[in-house]
C-alpha cells in the first residue's frame, strides 16, 4: 500500500501564523491611533489584542 504523501503544507502554516498574529497587530495599531481622542477604547483595544494573542497563541499554536 502507497503511504499518501501530502505535499508542501507552506500554506497551511502562514494562514495559522496570520491567525494567531493578525488580529492582536490590527487591535493594537486601531488602539495607538484611537488613544488621543479615546484613551478608554484604546486600553479595551489593547486588552483585546493581548487576550487575543494568548488565546490563538494557545490554541493555534497547539495546532503547529
Amino acid at each position: 500500500m502507497i503511504a499518501l504523501e501530502v505535499g508542501n503544507l507552506d500554506g497551511l502554516i502562514i494562514f495559522f501564523v496570520a491567525i494567531m498574529f493578525g488580529p492582536p497587530v490590527v487591535f493594537t495599531i486601531i488602539g495607538f491611533l484611537v488613544k488621543r481622542n479615546n484613551p478608554k477604547t484604546a486600553k479595551v483595544l489593547f486588552i483585546l489584542g493581548a487576550v487575543y494573542l494568548l488565546i490563538g497563541l494557545g490554541i493555534c499554536g497547539g495546532f503547529l
